[in-house]
């Protein structure tokens, strides 16, 4: 079989892949995209059944067209958020070819460009994008063994309340998944106990503007890089109902059972860390702070904005969180089920290139490897605080574009004849 050859090669056929496609063709760079399944596979077959968008749609897509069929303020379902990476695709013509799995990425022996292997043959590229993003390999703390006899599943797996055997169930992790899927296990009349660590909490809407129009006019999209210890801090915020501002002391109000942070297990029973009071308490500091920013921009700006008071209103701490449980009898308690929202880590095992770091973390400069010719494309953080969002990768993607661009005229280069003459 004949080795094909393309100019870029982009690996992954989600949102990132999709912007890089875009840009790609704007620049006049010949390229081809290759998906292992379906054109934003995740957004299908990895999400729970009753996921939306944590943005509303007039924000959370790319700025070359609208969602159709749902209000701008709307959090469009997953099944559509998808569709929409399908119609964009068909709008831009990328080169999308699905059901190819990217197996080997090597630098080629004494030439420019890389050798790829596929599960369709071999293709040579002079540059290549991970568009993978950073969602790769469900992480499970390796904390509960299989011998304890309770089902343990990730997020990513979750799909539904009747999916979960048995009245009760433990939530780890209470970011925006956790929050998220602990609440529709509530709805539904589980018992729900939710460890909750460090996180960030933001108003869903505060004086008529959704959070992320303050994110942006705050300049928040921006920061380029986590402050020293958030590392570990998540964000909980909801489109779910029509978007609702995460509140942990209202679950606790229904009937949800806050725990601190899932530490060791042992015996059959759970052990939590003694921070769930503190986690909170910073989570709602979070939110005064965003509240007190935007009520200043505001008042710098002249803006005629409805006052909110309510939204400064912070409930008395719930008994669970004043006397908390530090250890949990999973049998006694009737729990038959973990769910993992723990997030995930990175595959490149396939990018057999000298592009990361001892702990396997790519080495990067705003996507650009350390390796020439390797970029990285949907990583958190890549550039600023919206890279790994829909509409920040899309920008990523344009700045990783002109670079490529760029290079290729470098590439292409050759002094004039005139000039080699000494004419």
């Amino acid at each position: 079989m004949a080795t094909e050859k393309i100019e870029t090669l982009v690996v992954g056929g989600g949102q990132a892949g999709i912007a890089m496609s875009e840009h790609l063709s704007n620049c006049g760079v010949p390229h081809l995209v290759l998906e292992r399944s379906r054109i934003a596979e995740r957004w299908r077959s990895e999400r729970w059944d009753s996921l939306v968008a944590n943005g509303p749609a007039w924000h959370d897509r790319f700025p070359g067209m609208e969602f159709s069929g749902i209000d701008p303020d709307a959090f469009a379902p997953k099944e559509q958020v998808a569709d929409y990476f399908v119609a964009y695709a068909e709008k831009i013509a990328a080169p999308i070819r699905c059901g190819v799995e990217v197996r080997a990425v090597q630098r080629n022996a004494g030439r420019p460009g890389f050798r790829v292997a596929t599960s369709d043959g071999v293709i040579e590229a002079n540059s290549v994008v991970a568009a993978t993003g950073a969602f790769q390999h469900p992480v499970i703390p390796a904390l509960v063994p299989e011998a304890a006899g309770i089902t343990q599943i990730h997020s990513s797996a979750y799909r539904n309340p009747g999916q979960l055997p048995g009245d009760a169930v433990l939530v780890v992790g209470a970011g925006s998944s956790g929050a998220q899927i602990a609440d529709e296990l509530l709805r539904a009349g589980k018992r729900v106990y939710l460890s909750v660590g460090p996180h960030d909490l933001p108003p869903r809407r505060y004086r008529g503007r959704d959070f992320v129009w303050w994110l942006g006019v705050l300049g928040k999209w921006d920061a380029p890089a986590l402050e020293p210890g958030m590392e570990h801090v998540t964000i909980a915020v909801s489109g779910a109902h029509g978007g609702e501002t995460v509140d942990f002391r209202r679950f606790a109000a229904r009937g949800m059972m806050l725990v601190g942070r899932t530490e060791s297990f042992a015996g059959g029973v759970l052990h939590f860390a003694t921070d769930l009071a503190k986690n909170i308490a910073q989570g709602n500091a979070n939110t005064l702070s965003v509240l007190d920013e935007a009520d200043a921009f505001i008042e710098r700006n002249g803006l005629d904005l409805p006052q909110e008071p309510a939204a400064r209103r912070v409930a008395p701490d719930p008994r669970c969180v004043t006397d908390p449980i530090l250890e949990l009898n999973l049998a006694e308690a009737g729990i038959t089920t973990i769910v993992w929202a723990t997030g995930f880590t990175v595959d490149y095992s396939w990018l057999q290139v000298d592009a990361f770091d001892e702990a396997g973390r790519p080495r990067h400069q705003r996507g650009i490897s350390a390796e020439p010719g390797i970029y990285f494309l949907g990583l958190p953080w890549q550039s600023r605080r919206a890279s790994s969002f829909i509409w920040g990768v899309w920008h990523d993607a344009k700045f990783l574009a002109d670079h490529i661009a760029t290079q290729r005229k470098y590439l292409a280069y050759h002094p004039s004849a005139r000039r080699e003459s000494g004419g």
